[in-house]
């Protein structure tokens, strides 16, 4: 790369792109790298600004920027991505599917720390659709060395820092309880909710069955939602500890696995995780999921339909961010909650 007067830069070759920039209008590249400058073109460049040009002189052991950024997007990609063109160094991560991003954080920071290179994304674990950006790589200055970026390869290990894990098609039964309900004093207000968040999704309510508070009913109705082919359990009610709220033990009784009873999220500290079988989830929801915009279950569902298997580890992470702050208009998931 060499710097020359632009008034001599007649047949030579630009080293990156060139921008215009005309404020609430536009910003356009006028001249793209690897272009040929012209004699008409001079009067163009300094109406920009450029005074000087860098033109590219290619040198051993360093990259261009078009060409580090193209490094970067292969560290980055994972399945179901695909890139924007290269523009001045950058390029975008594009989502080809509907689904759950995932973000290797832990070498995102390593990567990001190794300086001269950036990879900016949005946060993980949170669903993304078709056509949304999910990232953006650059290299801060316009050349870099091969083995800086030699070193950013070598950490990624050969693994993609940003797959999305597409959604998958359930089956769910939901199971509601509560001797208010059940005996017609109140009525149920779960239900219309659960369901408008599954139609978010590719699911198949096999049904709702609403029960009293005897565990062993509540254990039953789990079970027969199971044998009908449901991969997904949703129980609703009788998760605070009441004497009488008995669907943590229902839960415990069909043999499953209890990941947790509770989670530092608010709304949704009553939240229960376990696996049937190790494969199929049982949600127990608290109270909260009838009022409150947001909750836990928006936190978790997109990792269930994804089939992401959650962690106590996981659920424990989520208390840093784990407050909505219940604003008037909800913006979620453009906010802090989750995050």
């Amino acid at each position: 790369m060499k710097l020359i007067n632009t008034e001599e830069a007649v047949g030579h070759v630009l080293c990156h792109d060139l921008t215009q920039i005309i404020k609430d209008v536009k910003k356009v590249t006028v001249f793209k790298k690897g272009h040929i400058v012209k004699e008409e073109d001079i009067p163009v460049l300094l109406s920009i600004g450029k005074d000087h040009l860098y033109i590219w002189e290619k040198q051993e052991g360093m990259l261009h920027e078009n060409e580090a950024a193209e490094i970067l997007y292969g560290i980055c990609k994972g399945k179901y991505i695909r890139p924007s063109d290269v523009r001045e160094g950058k390029i975008e991560l594009i989502a080809k599917e509907d689904g759950l991003l995932k973000i290797d954080v832990e070498k995102l920071h390593m990567i990001n720390s190794l300086g001269e290179m950036m990879i900016a994304t949005r946060h993980s674990n949170f669903p993304v659709k078709k056509g949304d950006v999910l990232a953006g790589t650059r290299i801060i200055p316009l050349v870099i060395e091969k083995k800086k970026m030699d070193e950013a390869v070598k950490l990624a290990e050969n693994k993609a820092l940003i797959e999305i894990m597409p959604f998958k098609k359930k089956k769910a039964g939901i199971v509601t309880t509560g001797n208010e309900v059940f005996y017609g004093r109140i009525k149920d207000a779960f239900g219309p909710v659960i369901r408008k968040k599954l139609e978010e999704y590719d699911v198949e309510i096999l049904g709702q069955k609403i029960l009293n508070d005897d565990p062993e009913a509540i254990s039953q109705a789990i079970r027969n939602f199971i044998s009908e082919g449901a991969e997904l359990i949703i129980c609703t009610g009788g998760m605070s500890v009441d004497p009488d709220d008995t669907t943590p033990t229902a839960i415990g009784n069909v043999g499953a696995r209890i990941v947790s009873y509770g989670a530092p999220v608010l709304p949704g500290a009553m939240f229960l995780l376990a696996y049937c079988n190790d494969e199929i989830p049982i949600l127990g929801l608290p109270g909260c999921v009838m009022y409150a915009k947001r909750t836990i279950f928006d936190l978790v569902l997109p990792r269930i339909m994804a089939d992401d298997k959650i962690t106590q580890e996981d659920l424990a992470s989520l208390g840093h961010g784990g407050l909505c702050l219940s604003c008037n208009i909800c913006t979620f998931p453009n906010c802090g909650f989750g995050k």
